[in-house]
């Protein structure tokens, strides 16, 4: 009887009912899974950073360890020379922000004087009563809303207190990614069914190689842009070249939109401190380095290894803001490399016969499978058709 009732079903019925109820139990699936990610927030983002800077620093630790220093005192050799360098520019980032600030200062009041002789003088010809009722409703919109200032100050202060715990987890979970990342990898891989376990062994290594060289791709380009901007903020005279250089820097990490932002902190201090013509010089500049960036740097340096569309790209990362802030802003695009080559090495003919110890994840290679046969789909469907030959499909 359910034979009889299944076939007086439309086909297309069918099938759309089993795909629809496979959709649910998918999103249900990811649904739950972001939701444990963000309840375990104040851990999984210390964690993705960690394997961020391990994927940075392993190449050297594994440089130190093939020149005969053992693996520990490797390990601590990269992480205190990695700390003082990040300290060093921190510090020097700092002093000349402190040694900037008079001038800006002065030049953001120079500038508030200009606008104010325009709103005197241009065409909205405000008088002072006007301009200093002005004044006095915004330092009343102060005063009203001191509460809100006030908790918002709490909570930044909250907010430092969690960032100095996720700075010390993820500095320790670091230690350990360098000093025994592949026997924590050969831990995990056991929980996988021994049929597959060498397939998932291989994929896992080939998303850790596109990891690799996603992270020293986006650090070269990174350089490029902050010296870019930050040589164009010389040239115009624009106070903090450094701190906006540095600025740009870190932004940069985050694709596309990072550089765009911080780009537009650097314009804006331009338009502010020296005015309309030096912030479409500096816009100029950035346009090109971004222009650079993106036709130049990106299909050069991260080449077929980490190759993602544009797309998927700006998609990842809205949804990464959206689920995690930024530091989910940060960490999509990474992830993303990393499945695009996991997935790629799982439905890949040519790491069948790939041994896990053959993919070395830190040195400059291919990290995704390349399958050389270059197969379109039809071409699979129609190899075990006897008629295809005679019908001319291929």
């Amino acid at each position: 009887m359910e034979t009889e009732i299944s076939n007086r079903v439309p086909r297309m019925l069918r099938v759309s009912a089993a795909l629809s109820w496979r959709f649910v139990a998918v999103v249900a699936a990811l649904y739950v899974v972001f939701q444990v990610v963000g309840f375990l927030a104040t851990i999984v983002i210390p964690a993705g950073v960690a394997l961020l800077l391990a994927a940075l620093l392993s190449p050297a630790v594994s440089q130190l360890t093939r020149a005969g220093v053992p693996r520990g005192l490797s390990t601590g050799m990269v992480l205190v020379g990695g700390i003082a360098v990040v300290g060093g520019v921190l510090t020097f980032v700092i002093t000349e922000f402190s040694k900037g600030l008079p001038q800006l200062q002065e030049q953001v009041s120079a500038s508030l004087d200009t606008i104010r002789g325009w709103l005197k003088d241009g065409p909205l010809h405000l008088s002072d009563v006007q301009l200093q009722q002005y004044l006095d409703r915004v330092v009343e919109t102060v005063k009203e809303n001191q509460t809100e200032i006030t908790s918002g100050a709490l909570t930044t202060a909250a907010t430092v207190g969690e960032l100095l715990t996720g700075f010390i987890l993820a500095l320790f979970t670091l230690i350990f990614f360098l000093h025994d990342g592949d026997g924590i990898w050969r831990f995990l891989v056991r929980i996988v069914p021994r049929d597959v376990r060498e397939r998932a062994d291989v994929a896992g290594r080939r998303g850790f190689a596109s990891l690799v060289s996603y992270v020293r791709a986006t650090a070269l380009v990174a350089v490029v842009d902050a010296v870019g901007v930050g040589i164009g903020l010389w040239i115009v005279d624009v106070p903090l070249v450094v701190p906006l250089s540095a600025l740009v820097f870190l932004g940069a990490f985050i694709p596309i939109v990072g550089a765009v932002i911080t780009g537009a902190v650097a314009v804006l201090v331009a338009l502010v401190a020296n005015g309309p013509l030096e912030a479409l010089i500096i816009l100029a500049v950035l346009i090109g380095v971004m222009q650079l960036e993106s036709h130049v740097l990106q299909p050069l340096l991260l080449g077929r290894a980490v190759k993602l569309h544009p797309l998927a790209v700006v998609l990842a990362i809205t949804a990464g803001l959206v689920v995690g802030g930024i530091a989910g802003a940060l960490l999509s695009v990474p992830l993303l490399a990393v499945l695009n080559s996991g997935i790629r090495s799982l439905l890949s003919e040519s790491d069948k016969d790939v041994e896990p110890r053959e993919v070395d994840v830190l040195e400059p290679q291919e990290s995704g499978p390349v399958d050389t046969g270059g197969e379109r789909v039809e071409d699979i469907d129609n190899r075990d058709d006897p008629n295809a030959e005679h019908s001319g499909q291929r």
